[in-house]
């Protein structure tokens, strides 16, 4: 079956420049584009948007600002095929539903400033959480210069190789999309002693120190990939320091992040992880939640 890239709009700045960023991702991988936006009636809300207070006329709002907004993506991919769905009813659940049969969920982030906790804690943390597909978030600024040749690809890679297949492959996907060059990128830190196992100390030893093995261990998670796509450029990166630093480190010069997640579930509600949680609070570019199979 082939799954269409959705885009969750809300009439905000975020959520066209996501509808854009979808728009010439469809384009590039020959998808259809779906467009959803989930409304609910409030007082307060048709206030202050100048509204009538009629559930008819509230609709009738929220149709025509999602008709104009998909007429700017029409207008500047023609060939384009795009549908659009208008549900009146909970956000968070209303895009983890469309999340569900979709290549990607595209969202807009206003990532910093006072509004984050909102926006990560109600809506997009729920939906991070809660979706088994790839969650991309778009900040306001985003442009189509910065995709330009020469910005690369930028994933995270830890453990064995299978913890971070699901991630790697949608970086491949998309640099493969694009023609850009992907660097895969793994942090390292000195664990305390008492964490080495007779076994681990062994491989420690035949790899040549701790660098050594975690160059050794990033290789072997990149090597199936390099197979599967020989024309896509890679650049393998080995840094000490937490994930996030690392990865925050090289994000000047990435077009597209990509991190994968599990996801913690606690008393006080779903976590996606202190990684994915620090790409979007600080990396300026457009960042790819990946969850694991």
């Amino acid at each position: 079956m082939t799954r269409p890239i959705t885009a969750g709009v809300d009439g905000s700045q975020e959520s066209l420049a996501a509808l854009a960023w979808a728009a010439r991702e469809a384009v590039r991988r020959g998808l259809a584009l779906r467009v959803v936006h989930a409304w609910r009636v409030h007082a307060q809300e048709v206030i202050e948007a100048g509204m009538a207070g009629d559930a008819d006329s509230q609709a009738q709002w929220v149709h025509g600002a999602v008709t104009e907004a998909v007429g700017t993506v029409t207008e500047r991919h023609p060939d384009l095929a795009v549908t659009t769905d208008v549900v009146e009813g909970p956000v968070a659940d209303t895009l983890v539903a469309a999340a569900a049969d979709a290549e990607m969920l595209v969202l807009g982030s206003r990532g910093h400033g006072r509004i984050v906790g909102f926006l990560l804690g109600s809506v997009g943390q729920q939906v991070i959480a809660a979706t088994t597909r790839p969650v991309v978030l778009v900040r306001a600024g985003d442009q189509p210069s910065s995709e330009a040749a020469g910005r690369e690809v930028v994933v995270g890679q830890q453990g064995d190789p299978e913890d971070s297949a699901d991630a790697l492959r949608f970086a491949f996907e998309t640099a493969a999309a694009r023609g850009a060059t992907v660097r895969v990128v793994r942090a390292w830190n000195l664990p305390p002693v008492f964490a080495y196992s007779p076994g681990s100390l062994k491989l420690l030893d035949e790899a040549g120190g701790l660098e050594p093995y975690e160059r050794k261990s990033l290789a072997a998670a990149v090597r199936p990939w390099r197979e599967r796509f020989p024309d896509v450029p890679v650049e393998e990166h080995v840094e000490m320091g937490s994930a996030s630093q690392v990865l925050l480190s090289v994000a000047g010069t990435a077009q597209l992040m990509v991190v994968g997640r599990r996801a913690h579930r606690t008393a006080v509600g779903a976590r996606i992880g202190s990684v994915a949680h620090g790409m979007l609070h600080h990396a300026d570019c457009p960042v790819a939640v990946v969850p694991h199979a």
